[in-house]
């Protein structure tokens, strides 16, 4: 218990570090893009446009705003957005991050649900044709970024009577609508469109791993024993090859998250990728800020999350040292 406390506060100490660095460099970096947030408002008169400076402290010298933000962000208040009248940061993520999230969970699961069976398939058959074929998924997978494959299943996506046609093949699924959050069927597409490079990350780092472990020496003594195929796979084998999947899933969701956002425009979702978006077309200072900070604060919880379960699945590291022995 004492290992593990001292294993939880070292992490939450880097993580709050970390956290500062990107709160740092995001601040700096957005004041130095050319010409401040209201520059584009013609219609308003100096007098209005130098009260509208001073509401947002964008009158005061850099180093003041700074250590300003840094006490607001302190105590979870993440300010007015400039553009959004009325609306706070705190509200918009709390508007737009569930439907981003169920996105990227719906994407996630998807992905591991096809992506840790055809890694095992693609192991356990190294050259054989189930090995080309989930290699093949793969190297599509990879190479086709999101968003193009989003918009090439938008292309060949029509709702005709309740029936995809792609192509000349018609298949009775759901209808699908291309636009919208609101009903099953406008989550098929966007989905597929997120999961697949995941798929393909999980399935090729599964495979290799599968290849090395079942060439062990544990491994052939547990055949040699007459255990079960079956045992002999998802017992003995499975249990170390899955180590680098749970290795990856912090960064990973961060990505599937985060690559959302060119998804979300795709398919009109109204998640947290339309406020980001559109924050840095409008340079409203506080909602890139804001994001930023609140998807930072995501992924380090994330990385602890996933340091502790990989603790946990393999005892041969040591929470005290926090490596490997």
């Amino acid at each position: 218990m004492k290992n593990i406390l001292k294993f939880l506060i070292k992490r939450i100490l880097m993580g709050l570090g970390t956290l500062w660095l990107v709160v740092t460099i995001t601040f700096f970096l957005i004041h130095m893009l050319p010409g401040d947030p209201f520059q584009d408002e013609k219609a308003i008169p100096p007098a209005i446009k130098a009260n509208l400076m001073a509401k947002y402290h964008l009158d005061k010298p850099l180093g003041v705003q700074y250590v300003e933000y840094l006490k607001s962000v302190s105590t979870g208040d993440l300010g007015m957005s400039m553009k959004a009248s009325g609306r706070t940061v705190n509200s918009m993520i709390k508007d737009g991050f569930p439907k981003s999230a169920d996105l990227g969970a719906r994407a996630l699961i998807f992905a591991l649900i096809v992506g840790i069976p055809l890694g095992i398939i693609a192991g356990l058959n190294r050259g054989k044709y189930q090995d080309k074929i989930a290699m093949l998924i793969a190297i599509i997978g990879i190479s086709v970024p999101s968003f193009v494959l989003a918009g090439l299943l938008q292309k060949y996506s029509v709702d005709v009577h309740n029936r995809i046609l792609i192509g000349k093949l018609h298949l009775p699924l759901l209808k699908i609508s291309l636009l919208g959050w609101r009903k099953p069927e406008n989550k098929i597409v966007p989905v597929i469109s997120l999961g697949l490079y995941t798929i393909a990350l999980v399935a090729r780092l599964l495979r290799d791993k599968m290849i090395e472990v079942m060439g062990q020496d544990y491994i052939k003594l547990a055949i040699a024993k007459g255990v079960k195929p079956r045992d002999v796979v998802f017992k003995h084998a499975l249990r170390n090859a899955i180590l680098p999947i749970i290795t990856i899933m912090g960064p990973t969701i961060a990505a599937v998250l985060t690559g959302s956002f060119v998804i979300e425009q795709m398919f009109s979702i109204p998640g947290l990728g339309k406020y980001f978006v559109g924050s840095i077309n409008d340079r409203d200072y506080t909602l890139i800020l804001g994001v930023t900070v609140f998807y930072a604060i995501f992924l380090i919880s994330i990385m602890i999350v996933m340091d502790i379960i990989y603790v946990l699945v393999d005892p041969k590291i040591k929470l005290g040292k926090g490596e490997n022995e």
